[in-house]
């Protein structure tokens, strides 16, 4: 059907240990470490239980800088500190392979459940 071509395409779905604000810190913390994408947290996009981050990709120097939208990361809380974490990429394109790329490295980063990994335990 011609709608489900424009839906978001979900590149990564699991549970995380550690609350929405943690994780959302955690995830624009790789996304400044790795510098080929910028995650921020998008407020007007967010409600109470869940918070919606934008995963661009930029190009360029000073006032010319061109941001193109790859997809969002959305964390949803689900109380005693677990979060849903899902990557979708922008609706009715191919994900772009830098931002399944970036996916992968949140998966890797936040997916141990154990309360180790969680973002901002001590180690």
């Amino acid at each position: 059907m011609y709608y489900e071509s424009l839906a978001p395409m979900t590149i990564l779905d699991f549970t995380a240990q550690g609350t929405t604000r943690e994780l959302a810190s955690a995830i624009e913390q790789l996304a400044l470490e790795r510098r080929a994408v910028t995650a921020l947290v998008v407020p007007w996009e967010s409600d109470a239980a869940t918070t919606r981050m934008a995963v661009t990709a930029t190009k360029g120097e000073g006032w010319a800088i061109e941001h193109t939208n790859l997809g969002t990361v959305s964390l949803a809380d689900l109380g005693s500190e677990r979060t849903r974490v899902v990557v979708t990429g922008e609706s009715g394109h191919e994900p772009s392979p830098l931002l399944v790329s970036f996916a992968r490295q949140i998966e890797r980063r936040l997916a141990p459940a154990s309360d180790d990994n969680r973002p901002g335990a001590s180690q």
